[in-house]
């Protein structure tokens, strides 16, 4: 077993052994959660390595995203597609409380080492279970990458400028708030586990994940019929809420929808009687727009 970065000492979950069995982002970043916070996680990866040592900007060969998102784990390489490999795991899930996993749903079940599996190896088990749609349903077996999650929920269609397609945040995002929802499930389970000694499944899907981000539009278009789209560094209907130019041809977000934020700026740009005129003087008027003129254009003259 290698050791990385010592795990925390002390922490909130300090006491809990975690087994993480997933790959790439989503399963080690919700693993590098428990670890932060002082769990021991010992992760699990191939002979070649896990695909993230592949991702990010390198120094001295290495990957600095794996060196990050690997951090404060203990490391050991098996071949789960083996029996030795397998066993090696369920005696390891005997003395862990939570075990997660990002496979595509049924590869554990192929190897003995699904929930019912280990559950009856570990009653108390917590099990984490990453995928692109969820362990049921009829694209289960789909594969699932963070880019599809963000197209099927809605949340790609409304990024980026509205003359352009739709573009991406520079990071695995879907990836990440997954692994996160996961961990917050799983963190959840934990106080039923101690109370009752039983365990649960966490089934964490990439697109519901990246759907709930969605909340904003989902009763705008059930009410309104207001098809949301993409707004480019503008958040709709908050304002100001947006970059501005300014002289030295660069620019400055500037946010400030509440009242009283705004009256603040108005003072900083030498227009008072902003504040008050009818047009801006409430938060729910800032945000109105008002034919082909916006709320916010005030501000688009060079500071």
């Amino acid at each position: 077993m290698k050791e990385t970065a010592a795990a925390p000492s002390g922490g909130p979950l300090a006491g809990y052994r975690v087994l993480e069995l997933g790959s790439t982002v989503a399963g080690p970043f919700c693993g590098r959660l428990f670890a932060d916070f002082g769990a021991e996680v010992i992760k699990v990866e191939p002979a070649e390595g896990d695909a993230v040592r592949t991702m990010g900007k390198r120094h001295e060969g290495e990957s600095l995203y794996a060196a990050s998102i690997l951090r404060n784990k203990s490391l050991i390489s098996l071949n789960l597609r083996s029996e030795e490999g397998r066993e090696i795991v369920r005696k390891l899930v005997a003395k862990c409380e939570v075990v997660i996993e990002n496979f595509r749903p049924g590869a554990l079940e192929k190897w003995g080492l699904g929930y019912e599996e280990l559950s009856r190896i570990n009653p108390g088990l917590v099990m984490v279970r990453i995928s692109g749609f969820g362990q049921t349903g009829p694209y289960r077996e789909r594969a699932g990458y963070g880019v599809i999650g963000e197209a099927v929920s809605g949340l790609r269609h409304v990024t980026g400028d509205p003359d352009r397609p739709p573009t991406r945040a520079a990071v695995s995002l879907t990836d990440c708030l997954t692994g996160l929802y996961a961990a917050f499930g799983a963190v959840m389970a934990l106080p039923h586990r101690k109370e009752t000694g039983k365990g649960q499944l966490i089934d964490a899907a990439l697109y519901e994940c990246a759907f709930s981000f969605m909340e904003p539009h989902v009763p705008a278009y059930d009410k309104l019929g207001f098809v949301a789209s993409r707004a480019g560094s503008r958040l709709p209907d908050s304002t100001p809420n947006n970059l501005y130019p300014t002289r030295d041809n660069s620019y400055i977000h500037i946010t400030a929808m509440g009242e009283a934020v705004f009256r603040r700026l108005a003072e900083a740009m030498s227009q008072p009687e902003l504040a008050w005129h009818a047009d801006y003087a409430t938060s729910i008027a800032l945000g109105k727009p008002r034919g082909a003129r916006r709320a916010d254009r005030p501000l688009d003259a060079r500071a």
